[in-house]
């Protein structure tokens, strides 16, 4: 597959060069290769299998205050497999090694999604939870000057480059482990838009302490909001399997008993909100 992966990594880079060269080029350095990225996503894509058609890119709403959002999701048949995160070229795809506060903060964000590729043009890296897959990939050649002229020694990078599926999880434990990430993702996401007035959420806050919680704060609301989203989703995907209402509570807590009519309201208990 070697050569047919670097005819398409030599479009990419001619793609590129010319956008980088531009002298109207305006916005991040990064903005200036998203056309060629997506090209050479969906190239990848169909030496390694799939229809051009059914890996797709889908570009995230670009929030400067916000460090929690990648560039690309990335789905295959309109499944969420993964995400992309563009750095400008010559940065690196390492954010292990960033300098810049933004890169750093982004990344104790991002090192939360189970599936996410960084590239700079130049190099590629696979994390999943975290975790560095394999090893970084970099190109022989630069986009900036060598153009169509990049190649890459490894035949892999057609699955590193965001179309490799990763397996749902399927032992309990391992679904909680992700989940929990996603669900401090979420939470952190929360917290920022509170503190940026997003008006969505704000008033959401302000509905559910007039409603339930008068007296939780905005890192309370986040917390429960981002838990009641992430399990409700859980439930949600579930709940067609289940044919008997009344089992449906049981999702929540396998200890769950019906509570008496004559039940009063009690307080809420927020010693399940993940730290």
């Amino acid at each position: 597959m070697k050569p047919a992966v670097n005819s398409a990594l030599a479009a990419f880079g001619a793609a590129a060069k010319a956008k980088l060269a531009n002298p109207g080029a305006s916005g991040e350095p990064e903005d200036q290769f998203r056309a060629p990225f997506e090209q050479l996503l969906a190239d990848l894509a169909e030496l390694c299998g799939f229809a051009k058609t059914a890996v797709a890119a889908v570009g995230e709403s670009s929030v400067s205050d916000l460090k929690t959002r990648p560039d690309y999701a990335v789905t295959i048949h309109k499944a969420l497999v993964g995400f992309i995160e563009l750095k400008a070229s010559g940065k690196g795809a390492d954010p292990r090694k960033f300098k810049d506060p933004h890169d750093k903060a982004q990344w104790e964000k991002l090192h939360s999604l189970p599936n996410l590729l960084y590239t700079d043009g130049n190099a590629f890296s696979l994390w999943q939870d975290g975790e560095l897959v394999d090893s970084v990939i970099t190109l022989l050649g630069d986009i900036e000057s060598a153009g169509p002229h990049v190649f890459s020694l490894s035949a892999s990078i057609g699955e590193r480059v965001g179309v490799r599926c990763r397996g749902f999880p399927r032992p309990a434990k391992d679904l909680a482990r992700v989940s929990a990430r996603l669900c401090r993702l979420l939470r952190d996401e929360v917290t920022e838009q509170l503190a940026l007035k997003s008006e969505a959420l704000t008033s959401l806050a302000v509905d559910s302490r007039k409603l339930l919680f008068p007296e939780a704060n905005d890192k309370t609301f986040a917390d429960g909001y981002a838990q009641a989203v992430t399990f409700s989703n859980f439930v949600r995907r579930n709940a067609d399997t289940i044919t008997d209402l009344s089992q449906k509570p049981k999702l929540l807590n396998p200890t769950y008993e019906k509570a008496p009519e004559s039940c009063s309201p009690r307080e809420p208990d927020t010693s399940y909100f993940v730290e």
